[in-house]
């Protein structure tokens, strides 16, 4: 059976966003090199970052357009509040409560705190 544990971004400058997680999430990143970085989270998540310039096969690297969303759930209603400048302010959706952020090679990053369905 298959089994999703690891996400890689595309990333213009390795160093800067591997830089950007770090401080986000205050974690070292287990690798980190002008073209490729990977963060190990603590519940066995991985982030990668590609150079968009290095990856084989290689993506257009001129079409700056984020193509999808990493969520990131929170234990609390309150940590979603206030945390940095964001794309969407928080707010109640349909799946819970959220916001939004972009990462330097302007992906977005969702914070939600997940509702419990009734």
């Amino acid at each position: 059976m298959l089994s999703a544990d690891i996400t890689i971004l595309y990333a213009s400058n390795v160093m800067k966003s591997a830089d950007f997680y770090a401080g986000l999430f205050d974690i070292t990143p287990v690798e980190k090199g002008p073209t490729f970085a990977l963060f190990v989270f603590g519940n066995g998540f991985k982030l990668g970052l590609w150079s968009c310039y290095t990856v084989e096969p290689g993506v257009n690297q001129i079409a700056s357009i984020p193509s999808g969303e990493i969520v990131f759930t929170v234990q609390d209603k309150s940590e979603v509040d206030g945390q940095v400048t964001v794309i969407q302010k928080p707010a109640q959706l349909d799946f819970g409560y959220s916001f939004a952020v972009l990462d330097p090679d302007g992906h977005r990053l969702r914070v939600c705190f997940l509702e419990e369905e009734a």
